[in-house]
């Protein structure tokens, strides 16, 4: 039984996204060395394999977070360590890609960069809140494991006013 299909929806959008990342930018790669023109006399093959090799670098990034969630899914438990630091940076990079999205693209990629971060954030609170000890209610002084009265807090006292000497 599923709990918490968050992180497996997170799984699924960041390989689906890294995947495309780097569908994209091969594509692009192969437009740029087709066209066979320079760009401010850059040389059009260098611009084709750094679009190919960014590509394939930022879409095995993606894919690499898409483990780490998928991790988080199978174990049932928040990311540690190099996971979650990789996760945080994969929400970071997803605010600023929907910035520039929003400039540049237009609102149905700012909404999908929107959404991802969203539910990057959502895996890493939800189980986070699960780690957390809850507080427990003090026992009464008899030792029966009834639970105490309420204690009022202490009346909050002004600070004694300066004087002069």
């Amino acid at each position: 039984m599923v709990r918490r299909p968050v992180a497996w929806i997170v799984a699924v959008v960041l390989f689906a996204e890294g995947l495309g990342i780097a569908a994209l930018n091969w594509f692009m790669g192969v437009v740029v060395d087709r066209q066979d023109m320079s760009l401010a006399g850059l040389d059009p093959d260098v611009m084709s394999t750094s679009s190919k090799v960014g590509g394939i670098v930022f879409g095995l990034y993606f894919v690499l977070c898409g483990v780490v969630a998928l991790l988080v899914a199978l174990r049932d438990r928040a990311p540690a360590g190099f996971g979650r630091i990789l996760l945080i940076s994969a929400a970071v990079v997803h605010g600023l890609l929907g910035a520039v999205a929003w400039g540049l693209l237009g609102v149905p990629q700012f909404v999908f960069m929107v959404v991802v971060l969203a539910l990057i954030v959502l895996l890493l609170m939800t189980y986070d809140a699960r780690q957390r000890p809850a507080a427990q209610a003090p026992e009464d002084a008899k030792g029966d494991g009834s639970p105490a009265a309420p204690v009022a807090p202490a009346p909050v006292t002004p600070p004694a006013a300066p004087t002069t000497p």
